[in-house]
């Protein structure tokens, strides 16, 4: 039994480390469970456009869900996310929100959206409120996918080799060159951009993993799902799980949508 005196005590204990909060270990706080949503809004990553969600839109749209890829210009983050948050205000009720790779910065920063109802992430970023997610990757080896990243002047996008080896590496060769071909390039000022909220300490967040990922590093992306007390599962996959294992994925979407 807890004495006057011990309560006490733990009580000035939880208001001291609440009043540190800032300073301490990012820990996600707790979170109601999914509510129910009509709504998807799906947001690529770096070396793809909407398009790469189509296997598991058509899924999402047979179980009824509405379902909305968003093109993201991959120029700044504030222009990325404001890309997000147009097609945010355009759905009727609770969303969830998807993110994979380079978009999980979206998802951090435009989740706090009031029509947001979870967060989905796909062998995404998930950095915290104004954290350098590129210091944050650096603890970590670099995925062999980094050093395939080339430039024409402002412009960045990956080699062939990379693209079919360190990006898309379990697609059929065929299926990988015609994705390499719509590749669309990023500017190098996106990177450089840090996301001002973290929507995963106050929404029901979900993460797959990609296990054979050579463009994140598959322990990092294991990092920061355990960070944000995401609901996490892991997928046999390269980085394009979305387009390999598209069943998967869309089984955890529906899951964040309370199906």
């Amino acid at each position: 039994m807890m004495d006057r005196r011990m309560f006490s005590a733990v009580l000035a204990a939880g208001a001291a480390a609440a009043a540190v909060g800032v300073a301490a270990p990012a820990r996600a706080q707790q979170k109601s469970p999914p509510v129910r949503a009509n709504n998807v809004v799906l947001a690529h990553g770096l070396f793809a456009d909407g398009s790469c969600w189509s296997e598991v839109i058509a899924r999402l749209q047979a179980q009824g869900l509405n379902a909305t890829a968003v093109q993201n210009p991959l120029t700044t983050l504030p222009e990325a996310v404001a890309a997000v948050e147009r097609v945010l205000d355009r759905q009727d009720g609770p969303t969830v929100l998807v993110g994979h790779s380079f978009s999980g910065m979206l998802v951090t920063e435009a989740g706090v959206h009031p029509k947001v109802s979870s967060l989905v992430y796909v062998a995404a970023r998930a950095p915290d409120a104004g954290e350098d997610y590129s210091a944050l990757a650096k603890t970590y080896p670099t995925p062999p996918a980094s050093a395939g990243i080339v430039f024409d002047g402002d412009e960045g996008r990956l080699t062939r080799e990379a693209f079919l080896k360190d990006f898309a590496g379990d697609l059929p060769e065929a299926k990988a060159l015609v994705l390499y071909a719509v590749q669309e390039p990023f500017r190098k000022e996106l990177l450089a951009g840090k996301t001002s909220h973290a929507a995963w300490r106050s929404r029901p967040s979900f993460y797959a993993v990609s296990t054979n990922d050579r463009t994140i590093n598959p322990d990092l992306e294991r990092f920061m799902a355990k960070r944000m007390g995401a609901k996490t599962i892991e997928v046999e996959a390269s980085h394009l799980s979305l387009i390999s294992q598209p069943e998967i994925i869309s089984k955890l979407i529906l899951e964040a949508a309370g199906r």
